[in-house]
């Protein structure tokens, strides 16, 4: 992850995937790589095509917004892009940054009591705190029946949502649209990884991922980001079978680079039925082990 090797690799990707017909640009019958060339990037964003292969070549110390925005519009970037970009573009600012070794963060965080108490209190739907990796650092009783497979099958504490969906099987069958998830995971951490590209567990996590699942290593060199914000997601739960529930993540204010996410289901539908159902066998199961 290298920020060099990220910035080269990323617009030279997004480059490849932009059509002369989508730029509004000749076709032309004589075109020897995918995409745009990089004359044509350099045209469309009014810059020389010596700066734009110096770009290209994974230097954006110095690089001002305006010529930032201008190649991000060439490139018709989208709005998580653009910030990825603006992203790459501050972590190679310091003539000492990219030399920085990556680093392991010192600082443990504390779940603090009223968090906690917070996502007890929405019993309606599964609840958790994240972070940029998605380990996942706290979660309501709801959330941890929810993810019974993600907590049964953690080898590493704090459980985290990416090894859980390339490297356990149940994934596959917890996420009917185990493709499109599986995406927007990858997606996620790339994201990540531009924000903090010095992250040494990131880097550890991606390491291993890309060593171990031919699906995350494939989708990884497809340099997507994407946004953390809201959607909806069908599962299939061995307790209680199908849902189709909607979800909202919110920044954590509290706390940066965390997100509370939460799973809510369309009222009086036979999902809300189902959460409904596994709260009441999550309270029975709880009950049990205090009997015990």
């Amino acid at each position: 992850m290298d920020n060099r090797d990220e910035v080269r690799e990323f617009l030279v990707s997004r480059r490849a995937r932009l059509t002369p017909e989508q730029a509004g640009l000749p076709v032309g019958s004589r075109r020897r790589v995918p995409g745009l060339r990089r004359s044509e990037v350099a045209a469309l964003a009014d810059v020389s095509v010596e700066y734009y292969a110096k770009l290209e070549r994974g230097n954006l110390s110095g690089v001002s917004p305006a010529v930032l925005e201008a190649v991000a519009r060439a490139l018709r970037l989208d709005e998580a892009e653009r910030a990825h970009l603006l992203h790459l573009a501050q972590a190679a600012e310091g003539s000492d940054t990219l030399a920085r070794p990556r680093t392991r963060s010192s600082k443990q965080w504390t779940l603090h009591p009223s968090l906690q108490w917070t996502l007890d209190a929405v019993t309606a739907g599964p609840a958790w705190v994240a972070n940029g990796r998605l380990d996942v650092l706290a979660a309501n009783p709801l959330a941890r029946a929810f993810y019974s497979d993600l907590y049964r099958s953690c080898t590493t504490k704090p459980p985290n949502m990416a090894r859980f969906q390339f490297l356990d099987p149940a994934a596959r069958h917890f996420y009917p649209d185990w493709d499109h998830v599986a995406d927007l995971t990858v997606d996620l951490l790339r994201s990540e990884a531009g924000r903090n590209p010095h992250d040494k567990d990131l880097h550890d996590l991606v390491g291993e991922l890309s060593t171990r699942c031919d699906d995350f290593r494939t989708r990884w060199g497809a340099h997507n980001v994407t946004r953390h914000g809201t959607g909806t997601k069908r599962f299939h739960h061995p307790v209680v079978g199908e849902l189709t529930l909607s979800w909202e993540a919110l920044a954590m204010t509290s706390a940066s680079g965390l997100t509370l996410t939460v799973y809510t289901a369309e009222p009086g539908s036979p999902s809300e039925e189902s959460l409904q159902l596994l709260a009441s066998w999550a309270a029975s199961k709880a009950s049990e082990i205090e009997a015990v």
